[in-house]
């Protein structure tokens, strides 16, 4: 008889637990994305440019040259473009009280392609500084009467 209860007990308990057993925890699942975005970015550095010192009179030809420093990341296509500077008057001068000195800023050191803001000058960043050289020259004949230091700002811009 005891094996009967045990049964019987048995069975009670099988069929109670019958439901835990097939209630099992739902699950779901959901996937998402996770990602950046990789903006480009660039930087400029321009130095000095500077003329050899003239006397008074008329100037002969002058031709000085500097670097801008442009770093741009991988693959950026950027344009520098060169301001008129703050002294211009239908073309670029340096100052020095009420006298001016005409000059201009190339391209390329034959001197024959203007840079300007508009005339500006296209390149590819390769993520590393990348060093493009602005060649000045004064031309021969103008009048200079007046001692001094002549000086002019000029703005490289960088568009990328």
């Amino acid at each position: 008889m005891i094996t009967l209860k045990f049964s019987r007990l048995s069975l009670a308990l099988g069929i109670a637990l019958l439901p835990l057993a097939h209630a099992q925890a739902e699950t779901k699942t959901s996937s998402f994305q996770v990602g950046m975005a990789v903006t480009a970015s660039c930087a400029i550095n321009a130095t000095n440019l500077s003329f050899s010192s003239m006397p008074t009179g008329t100037t002969s030809t002058s031709d000085a040259s500097t670097d801008i420093s442009v770093s741009c990341s991988q693959g950026t296509p950027y344009q520098i473009g060169l301001s008129q500077g703050n002294n211009f008057s239908g073309g670029r001068r340096l100052a020095s009280g009420g006298s001016f000195v005409n000059y201009e800023l190339y391209s390329d050191p034959s001197r024959s392609n203007a840079w300007t803001s508009t005339q500006v000058v296209s390149f590819t960043g390769n993520g590393s500084a990348q060093s493009h050289t602005i060649f000045g020259r004064i031309p021969a004949g103008q009048s200079v009467p007046t001692t001094g230091s002549y000086a002019d700002t000029i703005v490289a811009t960088i568009s990328y």
